[in-house]
């Protein structure tokens, strides 16, 4: 019922503002994690694409060869992935606001920066994780990689947007 007394632009604006707290829960769910859980996550990942792919019957050796090669492009990827998402969540977001186009682009990829800081500063208290440099500028590329693909998808509706 409270719904129908919003109208569609209220919605539209909390649904989208919903969309960016489910990216960023999301993104401290995973940051959450100790060292331990977290190797468990990628490694499984690794290890059930390889499967899918057809490498199985690996032995121990082999299997951890297979982590050891791909461990850190999984990591960096899932980093930028997540962060390429929050990007165009953001801006998403954003464009409801009417706000002009190079602000809501600075805005949005500022945001996530200041979001990719926040995150690696918790893992500085989560045991067996650390906060990286190189992991703040691999989020912010993903959040910018997301927010200017929505700025050329969408560049036209976004031009006809008013401008405050």
């Amino acid at each position: 019922m409270l719904l129908l007394c919003l109208g569609d632009k209220v919605i539209k604006k909390i649904l989208k503002g919903l969309l960016v707290i489910v990216c960023m829960v999301t993104i401290f769910y995973f940051s959450s994690d100790n060292g331990e859980e977290s190797t468990y996550k990628s490694d499984s990942v690794i290890l059930r694409v390889s499967s899918f792919l057809g490498v199985e019957d690996l032995s121990k050796k082999e299997q951890q060869n297979l982590i050891n090669q791909f461990v850190v492009p999984v990591r960096k990827s899932a980093h930028f992935f997540i962060y390429f998402v929050l990007g165009i969540t953001l801006i998403s977001f954003l464009r409801e606001f009417s706000i002009p186009i190079l602000k809501l682009l600075l805005i949005s990829i500022f945001l996530a920066f200041l979001y990719a800081c926040s995150d690696e500063i918790h893992q500085l208290f989560i045991v067996g994780r650390t906060g990286r440099v190189l992991d703040v500028i691999i989020d912010t590329l993903g959040a910018s990689t997301g927010v200017f693909l929505y700025y050329f998808l969408f560049k036209k509706k976004l031009k006809e947007a008013p401008h405050e």
